[in-house]
Order: C-alpha cells, then structure tokens, then sequence
C-alpha cells in the first residue's frame, strides 16, 4: 500500500521526521495532568528527555542531561497509558513494547532499542512537504490528546486521530479501529496517537490541555485540514506510534473469546485512548528540521548526523530515570496500580 511504499522509500527529498525513542521510565507519575501528585492516577510509560519528574515547568530543553530519543537535541517527553493483559484469573501483566521498523542506523531495523515509541513530526502528509509554512513549538509548550474518560464508541469513533492496528507484520498498515482488536494480532498491537496540528498562536498550554488546540486531524497520516481563524498557526503534525507485544499471551487468551487487553486506567474497550506531550527541542533544532528537506532518515537515524545530531542505540537505551513511584508495575499484579474500581 502507498504508506507501506512510502516508508521503504524514506530517502525521499520531503521534510518530516519519524525516529525512536527508547523508554525513559515507566510509573505513575503525570506531570501535565497530575502535576505534583505522587502517585498519579495510573500507570504511564514515557520516552524522552530524563528531565521527566511530577513538576515540569518551563523550558525542559534546557534541564536534561540525556535523552532516549535518536536525536541527541531532543529533551521532549512523550507518554501514554500502559496496556495489560487481564488473566482468567482476574491477575493483570504488563505488555511488554517493542521497536518499530526501519528505526536504526540509516533506516535499518534496530530491535535491540528498549521499548519506546516511533515519534513522528510530518509537515502534510508522507508523500508531500507542502507549501505551507509550519511553525515549531515553544520552550514550555504541551498538550494532551484524547481522555481516560471517553467510554463509548461514538466518541471513540469521533476522534480519528486515535487508533489501534491488529498487526499481522511489524509493516501493517492502513487497518484501523477505534477500540481494542477483537482477536489475537500475530504481530500485536499497534496503538497510534495524532496530536491536533492548529494552535492559538498565544498560549503554550490551557486548563484542558488542549483549548490552545485545534483539531483538523483525519487520521492515518493524511494532511490535517486548514486551521481555523480561532487557531491559526499551523504546527508540525505530531504523532506517536507505540508497538505492543501482545503475542507473548496469545495461549492464553480467554476462553469464552473475550478481548483480554486493558488500559492502565482500567479500560477494557479501549475508548480511553490518551497521549501527552511536552516540548523540550533545544533551541531551533526543530524548527531547523522542519525547513530542511530531508525524510525520516535522511535527517539523521542513530549513529549517523543528518540536519539532527545523533546518538546510538546503546546511548538511548543508557539513558533514564529514577522511579519516583517505588512500587511493580510489571510482574503478576492482582489489581492495576491505582485502580480499584470497575473496568469501562
């Protein structure tokens, strides 16, 4: 398909970003919605700068040592829920992640990056730079997309942004649900993230997190319609990709064939698909990025300097932080971290 082709010829001269990020922390902390709560409401993963701690305020760019990130200029923290398996016997397992394709040293696979997520900053679409101008976000911008509060398909439906694919390879793609798959995926789950690409132009972040936003998206890496005069500025169309190796269950899966994943917040539907984000580029390497050119990784891939300094895998995976939140979050657990309520 013409997405697939798209990524096999990453050398292309279109601007647009798309790189890895090995985990940085896994706990329940969540500094945009939380701020200052030890513990937050669930469990997170999160990749990026190791800035990452309960109270983040200001330029992030400037308060990191290392990042997971390949690009070494890169201090931004990316994170969502983390998924479970929920066992017959009501006990619940952390789903292990794993990297995507074509996230290595000049665009060849890299499975021994830990975890993480494929971060992407397109322009238009994947095949196109576009003629517009595309504004870089601001030191202490953030925002969040989606909510653990959405229960319902319809809304579920509503936000195209926010989608899951039943991999059969590591390269599907183009097959899209708004919930959890219903069977066992051969290659596990896919779990995708667009953030809106409009912003006010003033605010770096509101009460919701996400009134400074406006969202134009239409999912699958399309171009995002025109902005609104409310919310002007268009900005790079961020988006997360994270790969779950739900395989590893796939012998015990239900009985009565029941979809067994669930959210860290307790979502079984997977309606409550959510993401955060928080700046932190240093300087103008962003922007820089984005007038440049280059494609995925032709902009630089670990190991190798393109318009972005690099780093290695080994260095991505050295970096880390220190769990504020002291607790497992990864063996057998009876109940999720958090949650003693019903599931959605």
């Amino acid at each position: 398909m013409k997405w697939l082709l798209l990524l096999l010829q990453a050398g292309l001269s279109q601007a647009g970003l798309r790189f890895a990020c090995s985990t940085v922390s896994v706990q329940r902390l969540d500094p945009l919605v939380e701020p200052g709560r030890i513990p937050s409401a669930h469990v997170h993963q999160i990749v990026g700068g190791n800035a990452f701690n309960a109270t983040m305020e200001g330029d992030i760019g400037e308060k990191g040592s290392c990042t997971t990130c390949a690009y070494t200029e890169d201090f931004s923290n990316y994170w969502t829920a983390v998924m479970y398996f929920r066992h017959e016997n009501g006990s619940y397992k952390r789903v292990p992640q794993y990297p995507n394709a074509q996230l290595g040293y000049e665009g060849h696979d890299a499975p021994d990056i830990k975890g993480g997520m494929t971060i992407y900053y397109s322009q238009k679409d994947l095949s196109s730079n576009g003629n517009q101008y595309i504004t870089a976000f601001r030191p202490g911008f953030r925002m969040t997309v989606g909510s653990p509060t959405t229960d319902t398909l319809e809304e579920a439906r509503a936000n195209k942004g926010l989608r899951y694919t039943c991999l059969q390879t590591i390269l599907t793609r183009g097959y899209e649900t708004p919930d959890f798959p219903s069977k066992p995926c051969p290659a596990g789950i896919m779990a995708i993230h667009h953030f809106p690409a409009c912003w006010d132009g003033k605010n770096l972040d509101s009460p919701d997190h996400q009134s400074h936003m406006f969202s134009t998206t239409k999912g699958a890496f399309q171009e995002a319609g025109p902005c609104p005069k409310s919310h002007p500025v268009r900005v790079p169309q961020l988006a997360y990709e994270t790969m779950w190796n739900t395989t590893m269950f796939k012998d015990m899966w239900p009985k009565d064939g029941s979809q067994p994943f669930v959210w860290s917040h307790m979502d079984s539907k997977g309606y409550g698909i959510h993401a955060d984000y928080v700046f932190g580029w240093k300087g103008d390497s962003l922007q820089r990025a984005m007038n440049d050119s280059c494609m995925f990784h032709a902009c630089g891939s670990p190991g190798m300097q393109g318009v972005l300094k690099t780093q290695t895998v080994p260095e991505m995976n050295a970096c880390g932080v220190k769990n504020t939140v002291e607790e497992d979050t990864d063996g057998w657990l009876s109940e999720l971290p958090g949650q003693k309520m019903e599931m959605i």
